[in-house]
């Protein structure tokens, strides 16, 4: 990792951090809602059977109901886990028990179906601090899903769910980030 990005991204994140923390709980509802719609919209294709996604920590995008809404859909939620050796297993979800993992994000309580299970999968959501114009998106430092996205054999559409002043012109990247086809905002999606 150079230097300088590492210094531009751990200043981003920060920044991102401070301006999520301060969001209201109004403006929270009010994108929570119009978020799950556009993952909805999304999301409703025929061919979107399984989709991998995420639960939501408390300053994140709310997809919560987006997850509900895919349960009672019939259509299979993958949820992560995270492992030690920074790869993450995967577990059906139905609205099932959480527990807070390892660095302190809600991971489903389920079955562990592995790290292959997500090559299943005919949409990918997942979370970000910031993407830019061009698609690449920074996570949250853990490379997590840079990981997983990079081992995948075939790899489905990739959307990131971020609040509207997260999509930039720019981020800082570097060799190992992994770009999104899309981000899903409160203001709509836009594909790459």
């Amino acid at each position: 990792m150079s230097d300088d990005a590492s210094h531009q991204k751990r200043a981003l994140r920060a920044e991102l951090r401070e301006r999520r923390r301060i969001t209201t709980s109004a403006e929270r509802d009010k994108s929570t809602a119009k978020l799950t719609d556009h993952l909805i919209r999304l999301a409703s294709h025929p061919d979107v059977r399984s989709l991998a996604a995420y639960l939501p920590s408390s300053n994140e995008p709310n997809i919560r109901p987006f997850i509900e809404w895919a349960n009672s859909q019939g259509k299979r939620v993958l949820l992560p886990i995270s492992r030690d050796d920074g790869l993450l297993d995967w577990a059906v979800t139905e609205g099932s028990e959480e527990e807070e993992g390892p660095f302190g994000w809600p991971e489903p309580v389920g079955e562990l179906l592995g790290p292959i299970a997500i090559n299943d999968v005919d949409l990918i959501v997942v979370p970000a601090a910031s993407v830019d114009r061009t698609g690449m998106r920074m996570g949250w430092g853990r490379g997590y899903y840079d990981r997983t996205l990079g081992s995948m054999e075939r790899c489905p559409p990739v959307y990131a769910v971020i609040f509207d002043n997260e999509l930039v012109d720019a981020v800082p990247t570097e060799l190992h980030d992994k770009p999104v086809n899309g981000v899903v905002t409160p203001s709509g999606i836009v594909t790459f």
